[in-house]
């Protein structure tokens, strides 16, 4: 697929995210306003998701290593190489989740609203900003909201993309939550979003997601951090194309 029809297939693609979002979007202001309504929030953030990659020809393939407990309440730590993987996560994850990511998503207008209300923003050069952060998605944890996040803290810019190092903050709020942690592993939706200006569009495609068991950690100390961080980057590393 020549760059000109993959720029084309991204207006495509982003003009259907837009057009599910504006059709909602009183639906997500409302429903944003209070937690108890957030499970709504997010099954409408499913279906701006699912239709926008159907009526593009992006599908989502899950691969997993065990039924997940829909009941449970879960930390999921992923790699992150696409604009795309809100999106995975949004199809897949089910009832009151939430996710947290780099600060500068307040500036996406189409963001904003997610991320000063169900979301959580962190600038991560800030302690005082990341220990606000982990406070907030602590006490969702608590509250029974799973938590999505991307411990390399950013998309990396390299093509093919290399698993980055990861941030300490998830796995010591998992341990002290005592939530287990379900790694999983985006495997190729870089190779049908890119995100640099070099390769710069979308083509139709299928992504393979592998979701791995969750690893429990309600036996594990503080101590156990680094080990459980090595753990985690081994799994979602071992997936990747």
């Amino acid at each position: 697929m020549t760059k000109f029809f993959k720029q084309i297939h991204r207006v495509w693609f982003l003009f259907w995210i837009l057009f599910f979002f504006i059709l909602f979007y009183p639906v997500y202001y409302l429903t944003s306003r209070k937690q108890k309504y957030y499970g709504i929030l997010n099954y409408f953030r499913k279906v701006n998701s699912f239709f926008p990659s159907l009526f593009s020809g992006v599908f989502f393939s899950y691969h997993f290593d065990e039924k997940l407990d829909s009941h449970q309440t879960y930390i999921y730590c992923s790699n992150h190489t696409s604009n795309l993987d809100i999106m995975i996560f949004c199809i897949m994850a089910h009832g009151k989740y939430h996710f947290m990511g780099k600060n500068e998503l307040l500036e996406s207008w189409v963001l904003k609203l997610f991320f000063t209300t169900i979301d959580v923003a962190v600038d991560r050069e800030s302690r005082i900003s990341a220990f606000k952060a982990f406070k907030k998605a602590g006490d969702n944890l608590e509250s029974g909201m799973s938590l999505i996040i991307f411990p390399e803290g950013k998309i990396d810019d390299h093509y093919p993309p290399k698993l980055g190092e990861f941030k300490n903050g998830p796995f010591r709020l998992a341990i002290d939550k005592k939530i287990p942690i379900v790694p999983v592993s985006i495997a190729n939706i870089w190779q049908i979003w890119w995100d640099d200006a070099a390769t710069y569009g979308s083509k139709p495609g299928i992504c393979d997601i592998y979701i791995h068991k969750p690893i429990d950690t309600s036996v594990l100390t503080p101590d156990d951090a680094d080990v459980l961080k090595e753990q985690v980057y081994k799994l979602i590393d071992s997936k990747l194309i």
